[in-house]
């Protein structure tokens, strides 16, 4: 088992009024030539947690850290215009 002891937070850059499935978000990662979703929990804004990459297999999201870390995205992250917002839900 890997030593982790750093916990990095992302949003996945969606917009407010839009949805991104766990499935949409490995497209887009596989398309960027990742082996899969780069982080390893992903939280819908119901509040839903999706295991999407096994802890003890290194992520990718956050060059130089991804060895020691593990990443978990948000969905949201822009407002309805495509501007940065804080769209975290009380769920999540």
């Amino acid at each position: 088992m890997r030593k982790i002891d750093l916990i990095v937070i992302h949003c996945s850059a969606t917009r407010e009024d839009r949805s991104l499935t766990p499935d949409d978000l490995e497209t887009m990662h596989r398309r960027r030539g990742f082996n899969g979703t780069g982080y390893h929990y992903y939280i819908r804004k119901d509040g839903t947690v999706h295991l999407t990459r096994p802890i003890d297999r290194i992520g990718a999201h956050a060059r130089g850290f991804n060895a020691q870390s593990i990443g978990v995205c948000y969905e949201g992250g822009l407002d309805c215009r495509g501007c940065p917002a804080d769209t975290r839900t009380r769920a999540q």
